[in-house]
């Protein structure tokens, strides 16, 4: 039976209504997933402020899209890998001056900057092996990879002045990679490897900025402390004849630095204002019971002076002294020769001005045979 001519027109109005509203559904879909994928980005280029819808997924791309490209002098931050998110800001502006590079990289910016050679440097701070190799395959990828030079791009490790930094950089030796940072080392800078060093993944760059100044400073020359033992005296006591006082004097030091910290400083000349007067003490020896390790005239526990031999009614590695306790272990030292001998400490003496140490037969001829006499030595205990 023939269908009739107003039931097809109905048929094919219901087909077209259906086939607009997809339509208008797939439209709908587009729409919401590009305004979704949409970020509101602020580009700031050479001072100027601009506010960018894009659905760029990176800083190049938004710059390749904006038409910028990544050519020599141009400083980049964030660097052109990073991913874009919705209201970051990105700056566009000329390469800053060497100087300006090392702060960038002493302060740990992120940021993208070539050098008038060409040579590319990325600084990521805490660039991880996955972003790194995602960072390298989009610089070598890109457009513009040329314009930044011709050798492929390689993750180092960058130690600038004492700050650890991991680079992406297709330069070719450590000293491109240093030029590129802005970085000009002269003969006392300290470079490792040698600016010859072809650069390889993982290779670890080191500069350190030395410097040498001299400098002037006050100085204070202690006085010293004479003393003269007397058996007449009262045991334990002492007077002083003459009070000691420091001296004045004025040194240039050498000084060595590196990163800006002193490391070396060298005494490279003296001269002196006032000179140190020094004290006289007349003293009686400690009881034979007692004793103290606070000798007149010693610095700490050390003494230098005088040594000279006597003979006690004993025998062994003994020794005489006007204060320390007895049973003091004392090594001395024959200041010319360097040899060495222990004593122990037990008798009082000796009282002459000058001497410091009697010793016992004995231990006089470990140092020197008994016919020298008297020899300069150092006492430590």
């Amino acid at each position: 039976m023939p269908v009739r001519p107003s039931r097809v027109r109905r048929l094919r109005l219901h087909r077209t209504v259906q086939g607009c509203t997809v339509a208008v559904g797939v439209l709908l879909l587009v729409w919401v997933v590009h305004f979704a994928a949409q970020k509101h980005v602020t580009l700031v280029v050479d001072g100027r402020h601009v506010a960018v819808q894009t659905t760029s997924s990176n800083v190049q791309d938004l710059l390749a899209g904006e038409g910028i490209s990544l050519t020599s002098g141009v400083l980049v931050i964030p660097a052109p890998a990073t991913q874009l998110a919705d209201g970051m800001t990105v700056v566009v502006s000329p390469s800053p001056a060497p100087n300006e590079v090392q702060h960038l990289l002493a302060s740990g910016a992120t940021a993208y900057y070539t050098s008038p050679s060409d040579v590319g440097v990325w600084v990521m701070a805490g660039t991880q092996a996955d972003l790194a190799d995602e960072a390298i395959g989009t610089v070598e990828g890109s457009p513009s990879a040329a314009s930044v030079g011709t050798s492929p791009a390689v993750s180092v490790r960058a130690v600038v002045l004492g700050k650890v930094r991991d680079v992406l950089t297709n330069a070719g030796t450590a000293g491109e990679l240093l030029s590129a940072m802005g970085i000009d080392a002269d003969a006392n800078d300290r470079v490792l490897p040698s600016p010859e060093t072809p650069l390889h993944a993982g290779t670890t760059v080191t500069y350190d900025r030395v410097q040498t100044m001299t400098r002037v400073e006050a100085l204070t020359i202690p006085f010293q402390v004479q003393t003269e033992f007397r058996s007449t005296m009262v045991p334990g006591t002492s007077r002083v004849l003459q009070e000691g006082s420091d001296g004045e004097a004025v040194g240039t030091f050498r000084l060595t630095m590196i990163n800006g910290e002193i490391v070396d400083r060298q005494l490279i000349g003296r001269w002196i204002e006032s000179s140190p007067v020094t004290e006289e003490r007349i003293s009686g020896p400690e009881s034979m019971y007692e004793g103290t390790y606070d000798v007149p005239g010693a610095v700490g526990n050390t003494q230098t002076g005088i040594a000279s031999w006597y003979d006690p009614p004993w025998s062994g590695l003994t020794a005489a002294h006007p204060t320390l306790p007895f049973g003091t272990h004392v090594t001395v030292t024959d200041v010319e020769t360097g040899r060495s001998v222990t004593v122990v400490i037990d008798d009082r003496g000796p009282f002459s001005p000058g001497k410091i140490i009697d010793l016992s037969p004995e231990a006089f001829a470990v140092l020197r045979p008994l016919g020298t006499g008297i020899i300069d030595v150092r006492l430590s205990w």
